[in-house]
């Protein structure tokens, strides 16, 4: 039985817990970081909780087009909720999501990168002190990315050697 199936709300909303169970098994089961799974997990009760009733592909692409219209999205945010409901719909609902089809796109904008000279960057380098001054010389410094520099350990520092290691995702970086 589908969800539009069935005409008891209590009965819809049991079908979508199971639903979000079933997904959730497959997002671990298929081994997706337990980030990407915090966001898809997230994605999906956001468009549960506006579209409960009905969760034909009409509602998918309703949800998709408001976070680009209504809500401003990026596209790299619309694409990561649009990948959220194709999992959900897929492996939760069992019920493959077809080809949405006028999703209004979100506006890409045009990429200027920002570039501070040294100057300013120790200016701001200048304003920040303790752990934070830390994180931002090895961001500046080393090509780290943040989540990289927020954990990285004591123990993946060679001070002999001006470079550290950051695990499997980035090879030796060196400063």
């Amino acid at each position: 039985m589908t969800v539009a199936e069935s005409g008891d709300l209590h009965a819809r909303r049991a079908l979508v817990r199971t639903a979000v169970r079933r997904m959730e098994s497959a997002l671990h089961l298929q081994h997706y970081s337990a980030r990407t799974c915090e966001c898809y997990l997230a994605w999906v009760r956001r468009f549960l909780r506006r579209d409960l009733p009905s969760l034909d592909a009409e509602a998918a692409r309703a949800f998709l087009s408001a976070l680009a219209e209504r809500r401003r999205v990026s596209a790299s945010t619309q694409n990561q909720a649009r990948s959220a409901l194709v999992f959900f719909y897929g492996q939760g609902l069992g019920t493959p999501l077809p080809m949405l089809q006028g999703v209004t796109p979100a506006s890409r904008p045009p990429r200027i990168p920002v570039v501070l000279s040294q100057t300013e960057v120790a200016g701001v380098l200048r304003h920040l002190r303790g752990a934070k001054q830390l994180v931002a010389m090895l961001l500046y410094g080393s090509g780290l990315r943040l989540l990289e520099a927020l954990t990285l350990r004591v123990k993946d520092l060679d001070l002999r050697a001006p470079r550290s290691w950051c695990g499997v995702a980035r090879a030796t970086r060196t400063g």
